[in-house]
């Protein structure tokens, strides 16, 4: 389990570092870079993201999801209890806040795509290994066809805006951001129908290949049996790394997600980079050099869901003008600088806080919803599934 809680840790930092972008300002989500950050630094920084991080990590929330998903399971069985209303309970949950985070925090939420997925990979729970298999590959190379013919055959400008509209449009967000509550919410508002579009397209179809892969990783104990020297690791690294980074390099050079055939790229090569990134961080969690890490990463794994959100709550109170006003000052090093401070800072709070708490206060709320009844604060040294 402290694997999987220190890659949950690890996908959160590369999730905040894409994240913070699309909270600071609001070119990001209309496909431009603001020209206010023009410089080479400000091109490499987002080269380099989308290179080495954009696509990557959500593929391992989802792959992770997807294991604690039999985690559950597992849970409801040792505690005798029915799994499909704890599980249906969960999801409903899951959904309310994803609603609520999606109206009040940010704007690109992905609880509600999870939960609404979840519903189908619950309604697949029974299904054998090898065939989860095979229908994860092929939902994945189905969205890999569709981003292909789409790159080839289908005119972009007839359902993007072009480059005057789309800067018009991301001024006009930024501008929302710095407004209170009502302009805020009405941006989040406003960017529901892209937000649709993205989660039935692709968000929710590789993240259905990548809860089926997770569910057959944790059925065979995946995690549980890697020491670390495994040649298995090796070979992930030496396939991952070179045709992962040239994928992202395609990505990036392409125009990133305002040009589909870039896009294409990115989502043939990038569960490649994510393997790799994987594998790299178990060598390194199981070398006794470098073990720490683990430990500096698996609380705030634990409360992944308590610390996505509030990565949300700091967007809102930095950027916007509910809060500092920030909104479209900060350069893309900076930003990118903000969100490692700020995760430092949430691997110690969650460290500290699981010293005397059994779980983070959101994932205490949905056990509460999963269970039907109210989980005791303290209890910290149980390790269950939260």
């Amino acid at each position: 389990m402290h694997d999987v809680d220190a890659l949950r840790g690890f996908a959160l930092i590369g999730i905040f570092v894409v994240n913070i972008t699309f909270m600071a300002s609001g070119y990001p989500g209309n496909l431009v870079a603001d020209p206010a950050f023009s410089s080479t630094a400000d091109d490499v920084v987002r080269t380099l993201s989308s290179v080495l991080v954009d696509m990557k990590f959500y593929l391992l929330f989802s792959f992770l999801f997807g294991y604690s998903f039999m985690l559950q399971a597992d849970a409801a069985r040792r505690a005798g209890a029915a799994f499909a209303p704890r599980m249906l309970r969960r999801i409903a949950g899951l959904f309310v806040l994803g609603a609520l985070h999606f109206v009040f925090l940010s704007a690109g939420d992905i609880l509600a795509t999870y939960a609404v997925v979840c519903l189908v990979l619950f309604w697949m729970r029974g299904i054998r290994d090898r065939t989860a298999l095979r229908v994860a590959a092929a939902v994945y190379g189905v969205v890999l066809l569709s981003a292909l013919v789409g790159s080839l055959f289908l005119d972009s400008s007839a359902f993007l805006p072009s480059g005057s509209e789309a800067l018009a449009s991301a001024e006009r967000t930024t501008g929302d951001l710095l407004g209170g509550w009502s302009s805020v919410i009405a941006a989040h508002l406003r960017g529901l129908p892209l937000l649709l579009i993205q989660s039935a397209s692709l968000q929710g179809p590789t993240a259905l290949a990548m809860f089926l892969l997770g569910v057959v990783a944790s059925r065979r104990r995946l995690f549980s049996r890697i020491t670390g020297d495994d040649p298995v690791l090796r070979k992930t690294q030496l396939i991952g790394f070179p045709i992962g980074l040239a994928g992202g390099v395609l990505y990036a050079l392409g125009g990133g997600n305002g040009n589909t055939l870039a896009v294409t790229a990115s989502v043939a090569t990038a569960p490649l980079l994510t393997a790799a990134y994987v594998a790299t961080l178990l060598r390194v969690l199981h070398n006794p050099r470098t073990a720490g890490v683990r430990a500096a990463l698996a609380p705030a794994g634990r409360m992944a869901l308590t610390n996505y959100l509030a990565q949300s709550l700091f967007g809102i109170l930095v950027f916007t003008g509910i809060g500092l006003g920030a909104a479209g000052s900060l350069s893309p090093l900076a930003l990118a600088g903000l969100a490692v401070l700020f995760f430092v800072f949430q691997m110690a709070a969650s460290a500290l806080w699981l010293r005397v708490f059994q779980y983070g206060p959101a994932e205490w709320v949905l056990r509460w919803i999963t269970n039907a009844r109210r989980p005791a604060w303290r209890s910290a040294g149980n390790r269950g599934v939260p």
